[in-house]
């Protein structure tokens, strides 16, 4: 039978938000999983005293940033038209059904210029203390890698600029590595005239609209102006750590900066797993020059075709040399700027060889093999991997660092950015994070919650059922 609902919407209702928002959901799991007042603590110093307008609470604004995040919603005009009409999302923010919600730039005003990195620092890391205190987060293993997010930039607005070339952070170090080593052949060491040396220069494209962005390219991508998230992540999917750089800065480049976020506040890890990006010498030695362990993956070896593989030039530890294809011994010769020692043929044996062509094109018939004086880090990482416990390891990587990032672009909107610069967009990220670990935490307490309960109860009716046995057992005699 048809029925036809009559239109009562301009019914008036005595209605309680408490009672309309489900037990169960998730904005109530991450109302009661974190006390949100202790916001007051790190905020108080912002905002004057006795002076100026009553504002916007603090704690509110930073519940409709999380809203925002949480749901992936795209921009704040966005956040505060659905914070207006839903009923959960007023519950969350203790905003009743008939008072207007902040303005959208209101909310936009004091994160670009009230609450600054060091806040959103601030909040990034109380929410993994709270997972700490917890018992969530297991650190033992730290997952790394980078991700690209889409700039807010026209790829055609663009124009070439010449930028100084950025020193290595680990310059000094090898510098006194490599003048040790030299000293060791007997090789005078190079003199330190970095300071008189005017910075190199390299010519770089650049975002007329953000500049701070970088290009990136890579494979069957797009072409397109993009920052690159570098992040680091526990066993249990926590984001521990984030550094945001343009698009175009390496994985390895940009891993110091985080590796040092990760150790300050973590030092009790013990394993790094990461990709191929990150097995380089300098990594290598830190991580493993501290006591820790690098699980990483093989390296596709980049030699040229038709020629004689890379293992075929085997090192031999006691001479110094490196042994040829042909068993003759390639001697040490120098140790160059970049931390390479050269070991070099002689002329008039690689004349006569036979396997030349795959050897060396050298018009003086000289055939040079490049070896870094961290050289060993490589190979222990490139031993460590063949380990069944760091296979696990690097087996769970897709499960961990790659699902946060899966996660992060499909559930919370970060496959692009509609900030611009680098300090905006890594409060972005961090914010999008937080929301992450709280989501998390939220779930997990209130699963654990779920399932005390319904131990304790199912306690109390095995009591209950097996005093009546005892109960009834007399009767029966």
């Amino acid at each position: 039978m048809l029925v036809k609902n009559a239109e009562n919407r301009g019914q008036l209702e005595f209605v309680s938000l408490e009672n309309m928002v489900p037990q169960d959901h998730l904005l109530r799991k991450i109302d009661s999983a974190i006390d949100f007042k202790k916001i007051y603590e790190f905020v108080e110093d912002l905002y004057c005293e006795d002076n100026g307008r009553p504002s916007v609470d603090p704690v509110v604004l930073f519940k409709i940033v999380l809203i925002q995040h949480i749901y992936g919603i795209s921009s704040l005009r966005r956040t505060l038209e659905e914070v207006s009409m839903n009923l959960a999302y007023r519950w969350f923010i203790g905003y009743p059904l008939n008072e207007a919600v902040p303005h959208f730039s209101t909310v936009s005003y004091n994160f670009k210029h009230r609450f600054n990195h060091g806040t959103v620092e601030y909040v990034f890391r109380w929410v993994l203390k709270a997972a700490a205190e917890e018992g969530y987060l297991d650190t033992e293993a730290i997952f790394v890698d980078g991700t690209h997010i889409k700039a807010s930039a026209n790829l055609k607005k663009q124009a070439k600029k010449a930028v100084p070339k950025q020193a290595k952070r680990y310059t000094k170090e090898l510098f006194d590595e490599v003048n040790k080593d030299r000293e060791e052949h007997g090789k005078k060491p190079f003199s330190d005239d970095s300071d008189k040396k005017p910075p190199q220069e390299k010519e770089t494209v650049v975002s007329t609209t953000d500049p701070e962005s970088g290009v990136f390219h890579k494979g069957e991508h797009k072409k397109c102006f993009a920052y690159e998230a570098h992040t680091a992540c526990d066993k249990h999917n926590f984001v521990l750590g984030v550094y945001v750089t343009p698009g175009n800065v390496h994985d390895s480049v940009a891993f110091d900066p985080l590796y040092d976020e990760v150790c300050r506040n973590y030092p009790e890890h013990k394993t790094v797993v990461a990709d191929s990006a990150y097995k380089t010498p300098w990594i290598c030695k830190r991580i493993f020059g501290s006591g820790r362990v690098l699980s990483t993956c093989y390296t596709r070896p980049k030699t040229k075709e038709n020629s004689h593989p890379w293992w075929a030039y085997v090192y031999d530890e006691y001479f110094d040399d490196v042994i040829c294809p042909e068993y003759h011994a390639l001697h040490y010769s120098t140790t160059n700027r970049d931390g390479y020692r050269e070991y070099k043929s002689r002329a008039y044996l690689c004349k006569i060889c036979p396997t030349r062509g795959m050897c060396t094109e050298n018009a003086k018939c000289e055939k040079t093999v490049l070896r870094h004086v961290w050289q060993d880090y490589v190979e222990m990482a490139e031993h460590i991997r063949h380990m069944a416990v760091y296979k696990e390891l690097y087996r769970l990587r897709k499960e961990k660092i790659e699902r946060v990032f899966a996660d992060a672009k499909e559930k919370h909107g970060m496959r692009y950015t509609q900030y611009r610069g680098l300090a905006q967009v890594t409060n972005w990220v961090k914010l999008k994070f937080v929301a992450m670990n709280l989501k998390k935490l939220a779930t997990w307490k209130w699963r654990n919650l779920l399932s005390s309960f319904r131990f304790a109860f199912f306690s109390l009716i095995y009591v209950r059922d097996l005093s009546l046995i005892h109960i009834s057992e007399p009767t029966r005699q």
